[in-house]
């Protein structure tokens, strides 16, 4: 599944209590799966901050996605042949590190966020321990999806999972988010860390921009000379066909030239080369190399008459390819194809690396900029004191209008606008600053995330 919903209710006397009530509407049908998913407390700021922050994190949003989505395209570029190991590549290994340990074990503390603020805020992670079965697992055997306290901390007993979300793979960064906070201290402005998202992702775009063109250049290269090698005999390169013992070489009078003949005119070549032109050495013709359409016949002829025998012989449909034989240069010509190849072969390796572990840093730079604009969106939309529970809904494939005709259901209350129809509605949605749409415009915050980077990629 690719596709979750981002969205977030205001609590009720608790977040628990939120969380319970949504899972129960979610429930029966199995309508979705449901993940917490833990904002900290960050700094609010002032109404017109926030309206301005609002319309700027939209923008941002689209930015982050579509540079993550460029490194993940060009990934897929650069592993060629072994594009089909694009998916198992792109991953978001940053949302394991702090903790589990490198070998995907259990991991070796239990998630700080337990003791902390986040407790009691914004979809926290829960302190208590729950079983909670596989998304894939839940859809396909029709389970309800039956309402738990959201994802533990400690997953001693999500051993099956692990076969299906490993550790570090998109689905599992994004329903077990942590904020990161050292990349994004919540000390910060939300301006601040807007700023640091933007200056971090700008910067591998640049990046990105500069290590592309570099390796697009030299591919181009490799490829434009590797061409040459192959193909038709009327402009591929002859160097690897011919030897020494085909020419004519260091005489003052006479030359040797090479001559592609279409396969059908052998006959002709061979009956009526000697009569192109004058001063023609009879019988120094020669076939070097045929392919399925030409052959690549020598001969040998005066200087003086090169121009002329050139003339009449493309007239009988015999064409002269310049060609000069020359060992230092032909010697010159095979080194570049190895060097060349060589180079590729010592920038893929860093580059894989490089784009790999800038993938995983926009992937998870994206995740922060839909938090913090669920975030801002959900003080405009449910006002002061910061209250609010924002949760990751994974909808089963089968019941989507179901699921939105729930959720209008159990939030029309939060706004007159959901249950207008028509201008009016938008109107007032665009009235109160959140630049939404009259097609998606709901009276809870509401972001659609598709992580499926290889379909798009």
């Amino acid at each position: 599944m690719s596709e979750y919903w981002l969205i977030s209710a205001p609590g009720d006397k608790t977040c628990q209590q939120t969380w319970d009530t949504l899972n129960n509407a979610t429930k029966s049908g199995s309508l979705s799966v449901n993940y917490k998913f833990p904002i900290p407390d960050l700094k609010v700021g002032t109404l017109d901050q926030l309206v301005g922050l609002s319309d700027d994190l939209g923008k941002l949003d689209t930015f982050v996605e579509g540079v993550t989505r460029k490194v993940a395209q060009y990934l897929g570029e650069v592993l060629e042949d072994q594009r089909d190991k694009l998916h198992e590549n792109l991953t978001a290994n940053n949302s394991m590190d702090s903790y589990s340990d490198p070998g995907g074990g259990q991991p070796s503390t239990p998630s700080p966020v337990c003791d902390s603020a986040y407790s009691e805020h914004h979809g926290c992670w829960p302190c208590e321990h729950h079983d909670v079965p596989t998304i894939r697992q839940r859809l396909a055997n029709d389970e309800p999806a039956t309402p738990s306290s959201g994802r533990s901390s400690s997953w001693d007993d999500d051993e099956d999972e692990a076969h299906i979300l490993t550790q570090g793979d998109l689905p599992t960064y994004l329903t077990r988010f942590q904020w990161d906070m050292a990349k994004y201290p919540i000390k910060q402005s939300l301006r601040n860390i807007a700023d640091i998202i933007s200056k971090q992702v700008g910067q591998i775009d640049a990046d990105l921009k500069m290590k592309s063109s570099a390796y697009n250049s030299l591919k181009g290269n490799l490829q434009s000379l590797e061409k040459k090698q192959t193909g038709s005999l009327l402009t591929r390169n002859l160097a690897d066909l011919v030897k020494k013992e085909h020419f004519i070489l260091d005489s003052e009078y006479l030359t040797t030239l090479l001559v592609i003949v279409p396969k059908a005119m052998f006959n002709d070549w061979n009956a009526n080369y000697e009569k192109i032109t004058d001063m023609i050495v009879p019988r120094s013709t020669q076939l070097v190399h045929q392919d399925n359409d030409y052959g690549l016949f020598t001969v040998t002829l005066f200087r003086k008459v090169v121009d002329e025998f050139k003339l009449h012989a493309r007239e009988r449909k015999f064409i002269v390819r310049e060609f000069s034989y020359n060992e230092a240069d032909l010697a010159a010509g095979k080194n570049e194809i190895t060097r060349l190849v060589t180079d590729k072969k010592k920038q893929f390796g860093p580059l894989v690396r490089w784009l790999k572990v800038n993938f995983s840093e926009c992937f998870c730079a994206w995740i922060h900029v839909k938090a913090l604009r669920v975030f801002v969106e959900s003080v405009l939309r449910y006002g002061l004191p910061v209250n609010f529970l924002a949760v990751v809904m994974v909808p089963a494939r089968k019941s989507v209008k179901k699921l939105r005709d729930v959720l209008q259901q159990l939030y029309a209350h939060l706004d007159h606008s959901a249950q207008q129809h028509g201008h009016a509605a938008q109107d007032n949605a665009e009235l109160a600053g959140l630049g939404f749409g009259q097609s998606d415009y709901f009276p809870y915050v509401f972001y659609k995330i598709n992580i499926d980077m290889v379909e798009k990629a």
